[in-house]
């Protein structure tokens, strides 16, 4: 290994724009445990299985289908 690197003709990185942005969310713990067995079973890590689930939901533009119950209906 070198002392000294000359970077002064290196350029940026072309990708830099694609790279992963760290983020913190809290998620309950049967979410995780879901996504945990289903990635073990495909055989990739079960972040980037959220990753790609995420995407392909912001790819599709899909909207979740909530509905949230009023106290007052009974």
């Amino acid at each position: 290994m070198r002392k000294h690197y000359d970077f002064s003709s290196a350029r940026k990185n072309p990708y830099a724009k694609r790279l992963k942005k760290q983020v913190t969310i809290r998620l309950d713990e049967e979410t995780v445990a879901y996504f945990r067995e289903l990635a073990a079973q495909m055989g990739i890590g079960y972040q980037t299985l959220m990753n790609l689930y995420l995407r392909d939901c912001a790819v599709a533009r899909k909207r979740p289908s909530l509905r949230w119950s009023s106290e007052s209906e009974g």
